[in-house]
């Protein structure tokens, strides 16, 4: 644990993270060995998935009406903003309070199962291409959530965010916030590429088989933070 804790915070406190693509591994042989197996892999994937992405627009289409796509700025590999785009799957409804409602509430059967298989997403596969984006990685999240992580958000952006990561693979939406971020600074101070193959393999067992939390897994993450945590104060949301 404290090799792992003295990684980190070694690359909390030098410029090691490029400033052109902001990420952790940019300059180092294995990140380019990465880049060009995920460039290799998206684009066979967007080319087989044209039919699939035209079906999954014209679904939104008639599920929910135009746009098609939702955009949204997020923050990508050292907090830089990028733009994530994925098929709409949610209205902007919203309450007598002028809030938005529950996300069940703002979706249709059709796009609700669009998001459940993550083909919503099928779009980033370009943000991948323009190295925006990695296919495995910390999920993109808003600015301002990386902001009131402190110090734990910037050690989470030291790499691109992914199409799919630890977090995604070991239960996603059925952990908390500080569950997810403890698996995803684990990921980060364990990445390398025999790890991001694993999780695609792990990716696509969920998508068939749902998520499901994996208590061993999510222990090893939880004393990790727990770790950091004792090290530095952590701001909450």
């Amino acid at each position: 644990m404290d090799t792992v804790h003295g990684k980190c915070c070694t690359l909390v406190g030098t410029a090691v993270v490029n400033p052109n693509r902001g990420d952790l591994f940019a300059n180092s042989g294995s990140y380019g060995c990465k880049r060009v197996i995920e460039c290799l892999i998206s684009s066979v994937l967007l080319v087989l998935c044209v039919p699939l992405m035209a079906f999954v627009a014209v679904a939104v289409w008639t599920s929910l009406g135009l746009p098609v796509f939702f955009f949204q700025a997020r923050a990508g590999a050292g907090t830089r903003v990028i733009t994530v785009v994925k098929f709409r799957t949610m209205t902007g409804r919203r309450g007598p309070n002028g809030a938005l409602l529950p996300d069940d509430l703002r979706q249709t059967g059709v796009t609700a199962l669009l998001r459940r298989l993550r083909l919503d997403e099928l779009p980033q596969l370009l943000s991948v291409l323009s190295g925006d984006m990695s296919l495995v990685g910390p999920r993109p999240l808003p600015l301002a959530t990386v902001t009131a992580f402190g110090d734990l958000g910037v050690m989470r952006n030291m790499v691109s965010p992914g199409m799919t990561g630890w977090a995604q693979v070991n239960g996603n939406t059925l952990l908390s916030d500080q569950d997810k971020i403890a698996l995803d600074l684990w990921y980060v101070a364990h990445a390398n590429l025999w790890l991001d193959a694993r999780i695609l393999l792990l990716t696509l067992r969920t998508l068939i088989f749902g998520e499901k939390v994996h208590v061993g897994r999510l222990k090893l993450a939880r004393e990790f933070l727990s770790d950091q945590q004792a090290y530095r104060p952590v701001h909450h949301r």
